[in-house]
């Protein structure tokens, strides 16, 4: 098909834009690499299968805006299928006479394949430009208070609409070009799209149709040969980096587990992450797989609330950076900005809930969470700097252990006038119940501790408590930023539970449950632990609780660390089901709740200026489903929601799954 003149033009253009594409590309594995933590990658076979599903399917991509994921999918399966198509098109241009798939079962079906899927590329491609460029969808825009790197508007707009006008050129030209071809041979039942366009060009001349076919191969093939320098600047490169992400990032026990900080090493001059080469290189490669679909802004509730933080705009942010200092920052030269300075606001970083929505909603598995709280160590760490009220939580830590800063000797005060047993009384319990700070201190958080030891002695459960043993397991530490405090905390906590051995530990919180499921193991402590709705719903499967049912419509709020970081899901909803058939679910639920505003230490200090609280927010969507009763598991939640119905003075009650269950024994 092509002359000797075009093979050889073809080849040297084609040779220097791959050379200059394996030059970036080589520039941006380095700046990876420059990135903290181990560089070892451990593949195995299950993260291969599930990539390879997920990569196929594009299952992560329709857990939100299904439709839009749709016309997307339909330009990643033809972009998946035009590797193939791309192939046999070059082959058959250089090879004169030579048909690499020839006219059987096999070639029809590919050509099939091939006329499909270009059509439905170049209607899911036009479906997305109009979508951004005409009808300008807010979920894909920022709001004026949201950091952007300087041009970073522009620079987004103009990127997609390359973008889409490649698929387009690349794809169209090839379609048209097969439709040429059909023109000049005849109709192909295979190819029904493409004979269409070529019905309506009977009668064209012969040497006009094979103009047309060059001019087609040209365009296809030169938009790529133009393409692939921009490509690896755009965020088209998220379909290398994104399957690199789901296979080699890190696997972690939750999407909350953070890394050990080793103080021992005095080696180690930063901790926590203050420039972009003090993040991990998975981090760093996060900016790459971006897609810049903005999902993770969409469900988060600081973003949805009116604050200044934008999952999204931080990876967008960190990714302009790196293709404006690329060259230095791969030289390992610092990079000239602070992450604070032009990725993420301090107001943005200290609006974080640390709820893992922007996480769990991800498709190319990026985790910004992580990023702020690295950044919110450099900042209590390295510089001292954080909102002035987390320094009371601090000092009560310190001293009493406990963020109340309730003296050990009033931990049991909810019980008194109560028998209950203590690990001095009782040494071998079949499980240890970890309390928890909060019934020491607050009112709501008593009840639910007095329901849940009623239930345990309804159910003649063999337990006992720490007592004055207990201390906090350093979750706020931790989630504030202050990683050495946490570390001592754990440290202290892990040496008495090592001494006891538990069967099992039961806590009624879930940040509890997470910081000693998923963060003490990396120093030392490894435990048996459950939720008490997970015991609880074992009690009443086994038949061990004898329920009555109670009238009133009742809805459920999932804690975030109960539901996203530990996924626990299904007990509650048995547990609820259990003693009332009048459930209703609220819209946001399970994986995709939306945050009661207390977790990453906000119960301690201000909320950030916004439009409402994020409480506010949850609240009246619970009371939106006209529930009686909404149950929660979780004391902070418990918290963060009653407060926010007492400010409107809504009668809907707040209670524990604990105290509904104790009430229908």
């Amino acid at each position: 098909m092509l002359s000797i003149l075009e093979k050889i033009s073809f080849l040297i253009l084609f040779f220097f834009s791959i050379l200059i594409g394996l030059y970036i590309l080589n520039r941006i594995i380095t700046i990876i690499r420059r990135g903290q933590g181990s560089k070892e990658i451990h593949l195995t076979f299950k993260q291969l299968l599930k990539t390879s599903s997920e990569l196929i399917t594009l299952k992560p991509t329709f857990n939100l805006r299904k439709s839009t994921s749709l016309f997307h999918a339909l330009i990643a399966w033809c972009f998946l299928y035009y590797l193939v198509v791309n192939a046999v098109d070059l082959a058959e241009a250089f090879i004169p006479d030579f048909e690499l798939i020839p006219i059987t079962v096999v070639g029809n079906l590919f050509r099939f394949g091939t006329d499909i899927l270009s059509v439905f590329a170049m209607i899911g491609m036009t479906a997305l430009l109009t979508r951004r460029f005409i009808f300008n969808t807010q979920d894909i825009s920022f709001r004026d208070n949201i950091l952007l790197y300087p041009g970073a508007r522009g620079k987004i707009k103009r990127d997609s609409a390359i973008v889409g006008i490649f698929i387009l050129l690349h794809v169209g030209a090839r379609f048209f070009g097969q439709s040429f071809r059909i023109a000049l041979i005849g109709f192909d039942p295979w190819q029904p799209f493409a004979s269409m366009v070529a019905n309506k060009l009977i009668g064209v001349a012969e040497y006009h149709l094979f103009n047309a076919i060059h001019a087609a191969f040209w365009i296809s093939f030169g938009s790529i040969i133009l393409f692939v320098p921009y490509f690896l600047y755009s965020k088209h490169i998220h379909i290398f980096f994104s399957p690199a992400n789901h296979l080699i990032k890190p696997i972690r026990r939750s999407i909350g587990e953070l890394d050990k900080l080793d103080f021992e090493d005095e080696s180690v001059e930063q901790f926590g992450a203050s420039r972009i080469e003090d993040l991990g290189w998975e981090q760093i490669l996060d900016s790459f797989a971006c897609i810049m679909c903005n999902r993770c802004q969409v469900e988060c509730p600081a973003y949805e609330t009116g604050k200044e933080l934008s999952p999204a705009a931080m990876e967008i942010n960190k990714r302009l950076l790196l293709n404006h200092e690329g060259r230095q920052i791969s030289r390992g030269d610092p990079s000239t900005m602070k992450l604070s300075e032009y990725a993420i606001t301090e107001n943005a970083i200290w609006a974080c809930t640390t709820c893992g929505a922007c996480n769990q909603i991800c498709p190319v598995n990026n985790e910004p969470m992580r990023d702020i709280l690295d950044i919110r160590r450099s900042l209590v760490l390295m510089e001292n700097n954080f909102p002035e009220k987390l320094q009371v939580v601090f000092r009560s830590l310190e001293r009493n252990a406990n963020p109340w800063n309730i003296i050990p000797s009033d931990r049991l005060k909810w019980a008194e006038g109560i028998s209950i047993e203590t690990i001095e009384r009782n040494n071998d319990p079949d499980i240890l119940w970890w309390v928890g700070c909060a019934p020491a201190a607050d009112e709501h958080a008593q009840k639910t501790a007095r329901a849940f030891l009623k239930i345990l002695k309804a159910a003649d459960i063999n337990y006992a408590v720490l007592g004055e043993l207990e201390k906090c397991t350093g979750d706020s530490a931790r989630r504030a930023g202050n990683e050495y405090l946490f570390s001592e905390m754990a440290l202290e906590n892990i040496e008495i539970l090592n001494s006891i051995s538990p069967k099992q530990i039961v806590t009624t919180c879930p940040h509890c449950l997470h910081t000693i499921k998923n963060e003490y193991p990396s120093f030392g402590g490894n435990y048996r632990v459950a939720h008490h709705t997970e015991f609880i719903e074992n009690l009443i499967r086994r038949g061990e609780l004898n329920l009555k049912k109670q009238t009133g419509k009742i809805t459920y709020h999932d804690p975030c660390y109960l539901s996203r970081h530990n996924k626990i899901i299904n007990p509650p909803r048995h547990i609820i089901t259990a003693v009332t058939d009048e459930y209703i679910e609220m819209q946001r639920n399970k994986f995709r709740s939306f945050c009661c505003g207390a977790g990453g230490a906000q119960m301690w200090k201000e909320e950030e200026d916004g439009a409402e609280r994020v409480s506010s927010n949850r609240y009246r969507e619970a009371e939106s489903t006209n529930a009686d009763i909404t149950t929660v598991s979780c004391p902070f939640c418990m918290i963060m929601l009653s407060d926010a119905g007492h400010e409107i003075k809504s009668k809907m009650q707040i209670m524990d799954i604990a105290e509904i269950i104790a009430s229908q024994l």
